[in-house]
């Protein structure tokens, strides 16, 4: 159908359009089994559909997306380029949730190449992006954008910029997401127990950790079970202590590696 020129210029944007949603619905499926390499390919497929649509608010999703598959597999630099990609084009959209998440994405590049101060100038613009958001505007695959997925980001990148208090803070307000985000629910509930450890508060960063291994079970996800080893990674330190062994055993019976 792609293939089919007969049609008319407004048909071949449609097609084109829903072809970048399925590719980066495979592109996100891939990622989330760990399949790192086949993710980057779909979500490139998805960006030169998303161009060949004319679509500008797809497009930015498309680079917006493989700034955050960047970042989760360490690609700093990848991560800050896709992003400043991602805001440029979303500029173009005029959609001011696409701005804040590219915004927040070049924030938390920044943040894992320690950059500071570009990291709170970005996260400056992302605030200024959300505080004129209009819940539910936007295409209907953007619905997934509210206060609760910013909060996530936010929280990320406070965590990795060393500052887990104000990291706890965004990460907490980040459960207050809809109904129906369980895989969201279990990352950020693993989140929530990092900024809990970086703070060395033990007894609160097992329990929560502890009910994000118990979500874990029923949302099988490679990326859940990296945040939550992530999670016992920070825990290392503290390894002697009986409430962090009690954890790593729960985290052991469900297939989460945890420190030697």
């Amino acid at each position: 159908m792609l293939n089919d020129t007969s049609k008319s210029a407004a048909e071949r944007e449609v097609l084109f359009g829903a072809a970048a949603e399925l590719h980066q619905v495979v592109g996100w499926i891939a990622y989330d089994i760990g399949n790192a390499g086949e993710g980057q390919r779909y979500l490139r497929e998805a960006l030169k559909l998303a161009q060949d649509a004319g679509d500008d608010a797809l497009e930015a999703e498309m680079l917006a997306a493989m700034s955050h598959h960047a970042a989760f597999n360490q690609a700093h630099g990848v991560a800050v380029d896709m992003a400043l990609a991602a805001r440029r084009t979303a500029k173009r959209s005029g959609l001011v949730a696409l701005q804040a998440e590219a915004a927040v994405l070049e924030a938390h590049g920044h943040a894992l190449q320690a950059n500071t101060s570009a990291c709170f100038a970005a996260l400056r613009d992302a605030e200024s992006a959300f505080e004129r958001f209009v819940p539910g505007s936007g295409p209907t695959w953007l619905t997934y954008f509210d206060n609760a997925y910013l909060a996530a980001k936010f929280a990320h990148t406070f965590r990795d910029l060393g500052r887990p208090v104000e990291a706890e803070r965004f990460a907490r307000q980040s459960l207050g997401m809809s109904d129906g985000y369980e895989r969201g629910r279990l990352f950020n509930t693993a989140l929530l127990a990092s900024t809990l450890a970086d703070q060395g508060r033990l007894d609160e960063a097992c329990k929560v950790a502890a009910t994000a291994v118990k979500m874990s079970e029923d949302v099988r996800s490679v990326r859940g079970g990296a945040y939550l080893a992530d999670v016992g990674r920070r825990l290392a330190v503290h390894r002697g202590d009986r409430r962090v062994r009690s954890l790593y055993t729960q985290m052991t019976a469900a297939g989460v590696p945890t420190p030697v």
